[in-house]
Order: structure tokens, then sequence, then C-alpha cells
């Protein structure tokens, strides 16, 4: 294998693992406050379809990028009101916000199908050009962006107070709030956040990956960030280490298609479901073992009753 392919495939691996890290780091924060945020695909394709239309019109990039959160944010609202004002149901109420984003999108995209963009260039062009430096700095804002924030996330819960009080949110609601805190504003402000990287990491395929629109565009991988954050558990550098494994895992399926040998025996349908059959194997690898539930937050998709 050469040098200039083993580069190629490093670049894409990490394209490919950038809009499921991001989409992940958002959810952990939502799931470490306690609230379980399953609508992560809806608020995702919403994201994409606002930033495809914003660079289309305008062909700023980082206004594009900035809109897809704001959109994610808004969506997550919907989702915040109803199970944290209303105390609706969670998973239900997460299932019905990925059918939304899913049928908003759809419906906001029409008349955009096939409409090209550029995507977002290298942030560093001159590096990006030399063959050695390529591998480093060959990527754009997004990937050092998502790289940035496994660190920032890892810092925020660790070493915050802020971070402290979201923890002893998720973990217990009722003690938190005894001695003075706003268990609700906390899972709200956790809930925008979680939207806010949700709707970027949309942006990040029709920025990143695919330069045009399509319905659907980001095919599942809303639901591999949620199992991800359960991989992980609930660990940022972990997640990371996940991320890249399912980024290496659908990058395999192109290079099998295009490059013949061996994986080229593999049926392409195959390739195309091994992300999602990893997602489910590493979940009932984790649901059966018996220590499984002692990282999940404690309070992780109960309501909070203050009353009870």
């Amino acid at each position: 294998m050469s040098t200039d392919l083993i580069i190629a495939v490093i670049i894409t691996v990490v394209g490919a693992s950038t809009p499921i890290l991001i989409a992940a780091l958002g959810e952990l924060v939502v799931e470490r406050a306690g609230v379980l945020n399953l609508g992560v695909e809806g608020m995702m394709l919403v994201g994409a379809i606002t930033a495809f239309v914003i660079v289309f019109v305008t062909g700023n990039h980082y206004l594009a990028i900035l809109m897809a959160a704001a959109a994610g944010v808004a969506t997550s609202l919907i989702f915040g009101f109803l199970t944290l004002s209303l105390s609706a149901n969670q998973t239900a109420t997460g299932l019905a916000l990925t059918i939304f984003g899913t049928g908003l999108s759809a419906l906001a995209g029409q008349g955009y199908s096939a409409k090209p963009v550029t995507l977002l260039g290298p942030l560093f062009p001159g590096l990006a050009a030399d063959p050695f430096w390529r591998v480093l700095f060959g990527y754009s804002a997004l990937v050092y962006f998502a790289l940035f924030m496994v660190v920032a996330i890892w810092y925020f819960l660790k070493r915050t107070r802020a971070g402290l009080i979201l923890r002893a949110v998720g973990e217990n609601d009722l003690s938190a709030h005894s001695i003075g805190y706003s268990v609700i504003g906390v899972r709200y402000m956790a809930v925008m956040f979680g939207g806010a990287m949700a709707g970027i990491a949309g942006a990040c395929f029709p920025l990143l990956l695919t330069p045009q629109w399509a319905e659907r565009m980001t095919a599942g991988r809303g639901w591999i960030a949620v199992a991800l954050v359960v991989f992980a558990s609930w660990r940022p550098f972990r997640l990371l280490a996940g991320a890249y494994l399912f980024g290496l895992v659908m990058t395999m399926e192109l290079y099998a298609k295009a490059g013949g040998g061996p994986l080229s025996a593999i049926p392409s349908e195959l390739w195309a479901a091994l992300p999602y059959l990893a997602t489910v194997v590493v979940l009932v690898l984790i649901s059966i073992r018996r220590d499984a539930s002692t990282n999940a937050p404690a309070c992780l998709g109960k309501p909070f009753l203050p009353s009870n």
C-alpha cells in the first residue's frame, strides 16, 4: 500500500468520523445531565438542510455552520419543552423529534436536490498542499473543532464547578435541587448544547462530505452517535476512539468497492450494513456486562419530580 493511499484513507476516516463525533459529544453532555434525547438524527437533518441552504444562498460556510447550530438549538427546545416543562416521556418524544426533523428537512429541501455547493476547504491550505503535513493539517475547521471539543468537554465535566453541577443533576436531581440548583435550568442548557452540536454535525454532511442536498443524507449517523455514547461509557476520550473506529468501518466500504482485492468479494450490502451491525453488537455486549450500568447517570431518562 502506497504512502499516498494511506494518507488518503486517514483523511477519509477523519472526515467520516467527524459528524458522528460532534453529535455524540453533544449527546454525552445531555445524558450526563440525566436527559435521554433520541432525536439526534432529526436535529442533524435540520442542521444539514439549514447549512446547505445558507451556503447555497450566501456562499459563507461559517455562517452556515452557525445557522445550523441555531437550527439545532431551536429544534432541541421542542424536545426540552415537552420533556422538561411538561414531563413527557423522553424516549417517545425523542423518537417523535427524529420523525419531525426528517419530515421538516425533506419539506425544506424541496427544490434543492442535486444543486451543488462548494465544500469547506482546509483550515491550513498551505500546509495541506504538502504531502507530508497533509495528514495533520489537511482538514477543515470542523475536524479541529471536534477534536477541541473532546478536550473541552472532558475538562468541563472533570475540572469545572459548572461541570460538577451538571453531573450532580444527572446523578441525583433531588439532592441537587435541595441545595438550591435549578435542575430544569441545567437540563435545558444541556439539551440546547446537545442541539447545537447535532446541528453542527448535520452541517458536516453538505459542507464536508457531500456537496449537495439529499433527503435523509445523515443515513442513520445520529443513531450511531447515541449508541456510541453508551459504547464509550459516557467518557469523551473513549468517544473519540469509538467515533474513529466507526469511521474506519465506513471507509473500508468505500475502498473495498473501489480498490478491488479480497475485500471487494464481500457484498456491498454487507459493507453498508456493517456500521449498524457493529452498533447493535456493541449495545448487546454492553448490556450483558454486569457493571454496564455503573457509569450511566443514575437519573438518565427519568423526569424531575421534586414533589415526590
